[in-house]
């Protein structure tokens, strides 16, 4: 910031000072500013609605004895056909797995059932130590319009 003072000759009252700060710079800062705002802001949102389309993927060859687990629309867990107690799904998955974590699960979800419940089924299998989980789902010629 830059003071000019006047001197004083004679009788000049005239006393000039230049308290004026150059506001250009200040000025094509905020709009370039304004136009990056403009142009990412659209981009930060997300609110497009999802409805999420049945597979067309082609069906994965089925393994020899698949191991699934399924959330019922009452949250209740059952491995193969037998009901299990989320906190014995571990202790249960062991068992038929051998101990054998790299073993794929096959999680089978009602579609009442809400993405959160999903989530934290996955969850557990995760916590369990199980990480190959596929979700099954429906091939795209069984989906009724």
């Amino acid at each position: 910031m830059a003071v000019k003072l006047a001197s004083r000759r004679g009788g000049d009252d005239d006393m000039v000072e230049a308290h004026e700060i150059n506001v250009t710079p200040f000025i094509d800062v905020m709009l370039v500013l304004l136009i990056v705002f403009m142009v990412a802001a659209p981009l930060a949102t997300v609110d497009v609605g999802v409805d999420l389309p049945a597979s067309t993927a082609a069906p994965q060859p089925r393994p020899e004895k698949p191991i699934f687990v399924s959330l019922k629309p009452d949250l209740s867990l059952a491995l193969g056909e037998e009901m299990v107690p989320r906190e014995a799904l571990t202790s249960a998955l062991d068992s038929v797995t051998g101990g054998n974590k790299d073993e794929r699960i096959f999680l089978r979800a009602d579609k009442a059932v809400s993405y959160g419940d999903l989530m934290a089924a996955m969850n557990l299998l995760r916590d369990a130590g199980y990480l190959k989980v596929a979700l099954v789902g429906l091939d795209g010629s069984a989906v009724q319009p």
